[in-house]
């Protein structure tokens, strides 16, 4: 390796590393994205710690959510984390006013995040990794590293173990305390497992896809092919343009 090497490695490593972070605060939502999942449960046990009014604390908990998503439009942002937090509320909201029990707000979103945990982990012994499924159309590579970038396959594969492993052993934690805990003990304890366990989960995979191949691009890759093909047909169509223009020579000289 030669001086120049080296610092031309390094940008390409560093490149890399910069586009799976931009890659990876696209598809996690960013500190945004984290405060609009977690706000609307704090404001819920918040309410609910004071007053122990049921439907006050659901009601603002879905209220914030619904204005979430209301900035969003209004900034012309995406709205798919804020929307994803409004049907978790509502499906909360819904089944707490239904059984009349505060602690049940949390539990759709309790069920989600175990069904999640074993998703991640059966897809990656079944040997398509969610995480890839999820990361795959960020990165423009969709599924090709299924087959044609088993490096980047493994990156995934331990990625999805690593998020299987935090979400199964943050469920090991909240469902004992949701039959014995109180709502308000069970609310501030989903609170405060909310960000640390999830940016654990984001850095593990940052690691793992930031040593990993490069994902291979299979939209520029459709995009050269397309431009080959036409390129040929234009030479094809001028080929068969001098061709006949030389038939027509051809047939004036006779």
């Amino acid at each position: 390796m030669t001086s120049l090497d080296k610092p031309t490695e390094d940008t390409q490593a560093d490149d890399a590393r910069a586009v799976t972070e931009a890659a990876l605060f696209e598809a996690f939502g960013g500190v945004r994205g984290m405060v609009e999942t977690v706000l609307p449960g704090l404001l819920f046990v918040t309410i609910f710690t004071i007053n122990k009014d049921l439907h006050l604390s659901a009601i603002a908990a879905l209220a914030v959510s619904l204005l979430l998503v209301v900035v969003r439009l209004v900034m012309r942002d995406t709205v798919k984390h804020a929307f994803s937090g409004v049907f978790g509320v509502a499906f909360g909201v819904v089944f707490a006013m239904m059984t009349g029990n505060a602690k049940n707000f949390y539990l759709p979103g309790m069920l989600y995040t175990l069904g999640l945990g074993l998703a991640y982990v059966i897809t990656t012994l079944a040997g398509v990794p969610l995480m890839g499924l999820i990361l795959g159309p960020v990165f423009k590579e969709n599924l090709s590293w299924r087959t044609r970038n088993p490096g980047r396959k493994k990156a995934y594969a331990k990625a999805s173990y690593a998020w299987g492993a935090i979400l199964l052993a943050k469920c090991a934690i909240l469902f004992p305390l949701y039959w014995w805990a109180d709502t308000a003990q069970l609310g501030w304890v989903l609170v405060a497992l909310k960000i640390p366990p999830f940016l654990l989960a984001v850095w593990l995979t940052w690691v793992f896809l930031a040593k990993a191949p490069a994902p291979i691009d299979v939209f520029a890759e459709m995009e050269a092919e397309e431009k080959a093909e036409e390129e040929r047909k234009a030479a094809q169509a001028a080929e068969r343009g001098d061709t006949e223009a030389a038939g027509g020579r051809h047939r004036r000289e006779a």
